[in-house]
């Protein structure tokens, strides 16, 4: 009876969908028939108000534009009380009175600020993830925005790109877990909920693999590539419900993603189903004429619209060109019928023609904005993000009590545990890492000292740091970068320590003290140098609001680390790009035999990186069993249990990211040597030991094979489980 009862109200929940979907639908089509060409022109576009600049050029006279019926969407407005006022003009000043769209790049939180994206995705907690973008949502929202530009969702595998800092890593599987889990976050069951926004996956396509890791650089990949690595996380994206999409700013096969119907129609469109709508990124219809396929922004505008962009951020070309490109037949009312459809869709699914100020509720700013359950769940997840990396000697956790030496401009900052892309946060109120130290330490035997800046030359500093360390017993520094030098437009073109941060540590190496380096940073850093002279090592990221508390509590171990990274660290600036799942070559190198000529490596460096995909260790220690499978043979259709035994061996209780990873040996392509298709969080006591399983199907064996269908081939597997992609148990299983 109760099956029958649940089923029951699936059905008239579906139904009720389906009668919202249809209603929606007849409402746009009766307000599209009423509006004039010029109104539906405003309504594909994107203006900048006077809030944050995020890009080149700012918006003008905003208020004039919307008066006009010339723009019908805002970013950057980011105050409830302005954010009505311009609703307002829209609603009650204009013919039709259609209400306006606020966005904004709600990245990692509005006004509490989480850890950067790369930082989140190192917590490998897929829940703690999608309430993340639940607290951004409900504090954005509760200031106006009822639209943010993520999740960013682009596979980066170039460290001196800067945005990788907004991206979840390297790897396609768990960026495919992370687009689901934020889209669910930010969005929630219901966009007209006025505690939700739409979502904007974004870039699409293949950003992360811009040329040189330099940003806005050109990207030229196969199709295979694009499709295997790059596509799958925005079409989980889509799959996951999400609202809206972003182009990128890149080329992909030779045309810039703006204008390409390869991937806004073929892929998106036909293939996928999506039924959202496309936004551009800041000016990218405009920079087309730039790269070299259209001449003019009247050329660009029709390009962009015929391949399926809906709304124009920035560049002005449909507000100023459409118009005339109707006229001459170069696009068709109904492309622009279309543009303006699912605008109108995503602004009738927000709530916005019930009630235009859904979102414009000062008191519920006040009361949601830095609540207490909102600074307690971003201090919990700068405590998930963190990576342990080193611990010599168990030098951590630290003994309360000693004399401690906190050196680096970094400990005394409290801007840069924001990261970039921080929003609305404020920092002027957080603890910062040496203020986190002190009250840990019982607010005595602790000294500071500057040392040196993050990215100058500057040395007058280093004396004073060598004296407070020869006075101490331990030795804390906080190294790393500023916020701004990751994110847009932070490209480096070297991945080293900055500035003189790395002869500092020289020295305060040579005073015999042993030393805990704490990193702040917004991208893989080439450490070779630094680690040799560490003691321990924690990679903290940007850590955000709360992660100046967060690093002191765990450096005097009333948290135990858990995080794992998402992204190689390599030796090297030469190894990159580097990754874990890479395919062998015909001249693979033998690890039993390092020094054999003529094969694939270098002369001066080993292969393998610094830290690994999926690496990061605990104060205690966690022991794997050999792997044993159910099965060593499945037919299609099939599936087989892989399991280990996890124990806790060591001093103190902790979690651990148990790691699943399958190679196809054999393929009608060449296929990785490591695949990422599962994982499992576990607590253990100390002491205590657990049975971990893995169901891997016919659907974890999937791949794009020679004619470019996705799909299984009979053959030999392999299966690893383990701390990280390169520390793991094997077995060996046959599809037939």
């Amino acid at each position: 009876m109760k099956k029958i009862t649940l089923v029951s109200i699936l059905l008239i929940f579906f139904s009720l969908s389906n009668l919202r979907a249809e209603d929606i639908s007849t409402k746009v089509e009766a307000l599209l028939a009423k509006m004039t060409l010029e109104e539906k022109i405003g309504q594909i576009t994107l203006h900048s108000s006077y809030g944050d600049i995020t890009g080149p050029e700012a918006g003008g006279n905003v208020l004039e534009k919307i008066r006009t019926g010339r723009c019908g969407n805002i970013l950057n407005a980011t105050k409830v009380k302005d954010i009505r006022r311009l609703q307002q003009i829209a609603v009650e000043e204009t013919r039709l009175g259609i209400p306006l769209m606020f966005g904004y790049d709600v990245i990692h939180g509005f006004k509490t600020i989480f850890p950067i994206p790369l930082g989140m995705a190192s917590s490998w907690d897929m829940k703690a993830i999608e309430n993340a973008a639940r607290i951004a949502a409900k504090e954005a929202a509760a200031s106006g925005i009822n639209w943010t530009f993520a999740p960013m969702v682009d596979i980066s595998r170039d460290p001196r790109w800067g945005r990788i800092a907004e991206s979840p890593g390297e790897d396609t599987y768990l960026s495919c877990e992370i687009a689901k889990a934020s889209v669910r976050g930010f969005q929630g069951n219901n966009l007209s909920n006025s505690l939700t926004i739409a979502a904007c996956v974004k870039h699409f396509a293949a950003y992360g693999a811009a040329q040189a890791g330099r940003d806005y650089n050109t990207v030229d990949i196969s199709e295979r590539v694009l499709r295997d690595v790059y596509l799958p996380p925005f079409k989980a994206a889509v799959e996951a419900g999400v609202a809206s999409l972003m182009t990128s700013f890149n080329e992909v096969d030779g045309i810039p993603a703006s204008g390409n119907s390869f991937l806004l129609k073929n892929i998106l469109r036909d293939e996928w189903g999506f039924k959202g709508m496309v936004v551009t990124d800041y000016t990218s219809i405009k920079e087309m004429i730039k790269h070299g396929v259209v001449a003019n922004l009247g050329d660009a505008a029709a390009l962009a619209l015929n391949a399926g962009v809906d709304m124009d951020m920035m560049s002005t070309a449909y507000v100023g060109h459409v118009k005339l490109l109707l006229k001459n037949g170069r696009i068709s009312e109904e492309k622009i019928n279309n543009a303006v459809r699912n605008v109108l869709t995503m602004k009738f699914k927000l709530g916005l023609f019930d009630n235009p100020y859904l979102y414009c509720n000062e008191q519920r700013d006040k009361e949601l904005i830095n609540s207490k359950e909102h600074l307690q769940s971003a201090y919990d997840m700068a405590v998930k993000s963190m990576v342990l990396l080193k611990n010599k000697n168990q030098l951590l956790p630290l003994p309360h009590g000693k004399r401690i030496a906190v050196i680096g401009t970094l400990a005394n900052s409290q801007k840069d545990l924001l990261g970039t892309w921080h929003a609305q946060g404020d920092w002027d109120s957080i603890e910062t890492v040496l203020k986190s130290i002190i009250r840990n330490n019982g607010n005595s035997h602790v000294e500071y000292a500057k040392g040196c800046g993050v990215n100058d030359a500057d040395k007058s500093g280093f004396a004073e740091a060598v004296a407070i360390a020869n006075k101490s017993d331990i030795v804390v520094m906080v190294l790393g970068e500023t916020e701004s030098m990751s994110g847009e437009a932070s490209s480096r073109s070297n991945i080293n320590m900055p500035g003189v941060q790395t002869e500092l540590l020289q020295l305060i190496k040579k005073t015999g003290k042993p030393i805990v380096m704490v990193l702040m940073n917004g991208r893989p850093l080439a450490l070779e140098k630094e680690v040799v002279m560490s003691d321990a090592i924690l990679e903290a990221w940007h850590p955000g609001t709360e992660g100046g508390k967060a690093i002191g509590d765990m450096l005097f171990g009333k948290l135990n680390p858990s995080g794992k990274l998402t992204v190689t660290f390599p030796r090297n600036l030469g190894q990159v790009p580097i990754h874990y799942n890479i395919k062998n070559t015909g001249r693979p190198i033998d690890p039993e035999n390092p020094n054999d000529s003529f094969v694939s490596k270098y002369i001066d460096c080993p292969n393998d990186p610094l830290y690994p995909f999926g690496y990061g260790l605990s104060y205690t220690d966690f022991n794997y069993s050999k792997v044993i499978l159910t099965k060593n043979e499945i037919k299609s259709g099939e599936s087989l249990k892989a399991s280990v035994t996890i124990s806790n061996t060591g001093n103190f209780d902790g979690e651990e990211i148990v790691q699943l990873y399958i190679r196809d040996l054999i393929g009608s392509v060449t296929r990785p040597l490591k695949e990422l298709k599962g994982f499992k969080k576990i607590f253990l006591k100390k002491g205590e030991n657990r049975k971990v399983v893995f169901t891997v199907i016919e659907d974890d064996l999937i791949f794009l094979r020679r004619d470019m269908t996705w799909g299984t081939e009979p053959g030999k597997f392999e299966i690893f489980i383990g701390p990280n992609s390169r520390d793991v148990g094997k077995a060996n299983f046959t599809l037939k």
